[in-house]
């Protein structure tokens, strides 16, 4: 079974929000957008809902997470290249984000060696975004299980 899969995040305004995503080439799902939500779509099957604050609640019984001082979730998206990852998070700077680095994120970076590269940004209402691109034939040739004889 195929499944969907909606993530939510709650925004102040759903039109900037739009705008923003927008300027960095994603498309929109308009069956599954209106003046509250705009539908962010990943792939055929992926989708994150952008919700204003006030209709996000219309999903939930307890707070919204306080982005300025916490995480609630981290977003990753893949890129096609190493260059592609710095142009996204470029442009998400540019139109307004801000760039969110870790130690953690520079540590991942450093023991994945030259087959992937990844940085991250801040949208709008500080969500974060990971950008990653990863040469996943290079990843398993290198993280291949030993051959059985020598783990005995």
């Amino acid at each position: 079974m195929s499944r969907m899969l909606f993530a939510n995040l709650a925004v102040e305004n759903v039109a900037a929000t739009r705008a923003f995503f927008d300027k960095l080439g994603f498309t929109f799902n308009d069956m599954f957008c209106d003046e509250n939500t705009a539908c962010l779509e990943i792939n055929e099957q992926s989708f994150v809902m952008l919700l204003e604050k006030p209709r996000f609640r219309d999903f939930i019984n307890d707070d919204i997470c306080d982005t300025s001082t916490a995480r609630e979730v981290l977003m990753c998206v893949s890129a096609d290249s190493r260059e592609a990852v710095n142009q996204l998070v470029d442009g998400a700077v540019a139109a307004g984000g801000s760039e969110w680095v870790t130690a953690g994120s520079q540590q991942a970076n450093t023991e994945m060696g030259e087959f992937s590269h990844s940085r991250a940004f801040r949208d709008l209402d500080n969500h974060v975004w990971e950008v990653m691109w990863m040469d996943v034939e290079a990843a398993a040739q290198q993280w291949a299980p030993e051959e059985k004889g020598a783990q005995a």
